[in-house]
């Protein structure tokens, strides 16, 4: 059952704590909105950071990754590197590897997409019909990426760590 104590702690504030807060509570969530806007300046996308969401990219990545994307305009696709595309009627982005690349000769470039874990590649999410993704639906390329349980083990490793020194200097001064 949810606990409501935090409802009991608020009425016994005065305004200014309250105020106050409010205020922090504003603080933090106009500074992670100014954080997320600054990370999409910078990386020329509108979503620089992406979830994995499934399996389909196993061993490269694994559910719960986080991707850091960047709009590379200038650099070409090539084969082999991992995309991130929205299929139309689809909210979510798909994160695959460019399996090959067709290119017209009026310079109208295609892609073939399919994720490392899968059997077969991806024209079975694309549109009837459609063989190749056009590049109007490519958001952007991976550039680096983050496993959480690798953040997890490097703070429990940097809190037990420190709890040792921490304790090691008490033993020093007895």
């Amino acid at each position: 059952m949810l606990s409501l104590d935090f409802l009991d702690d608020v009425r016994r504030m005065n305004k200014r704590q309250l105020y106050y807060q409010v205020l922090n509570f504003g603080m933090i969530v106009s500074s992670a909105l100014m954080i997320w806007k600054g990370l999409m300046v910078v990386t020329g996308s509108e979503s620089p950071i992406v979830v994995v969401l499934s399996g389909s990219m196993e061993p490269a990545f694994h559910r719960g990754d986080l991707l850091f994307l960047t709009n590379r305009v200038e650099d070409p696709i090539r084969v082999g590197e991992i995309v991130v595309f929205r299929i139309e009627g689809r909210e979510i982005p798909i994160v695959h590897r460019v399996l090959k690349i067709h290119e017209k000769e009026n310079g109208d470039i295609k892609f073939l997409t399919k994720g490392d874990n899968n059997a077969v590649d991806d024209r079975g999410l694309y549109k009837q019909l459609q063989h190749y993704l056009k590049s109007h639906v490519l958001i952007f390329s991976s550039t680096c990426h983050l496993d959480p349980g690798l953040v997890n083990k490097a703070l429990i490793a940097g809190t037990v760590s420190s709890i040792l020194f921490q304790y090691l200097n008490n033993i020093k001064h007895y």
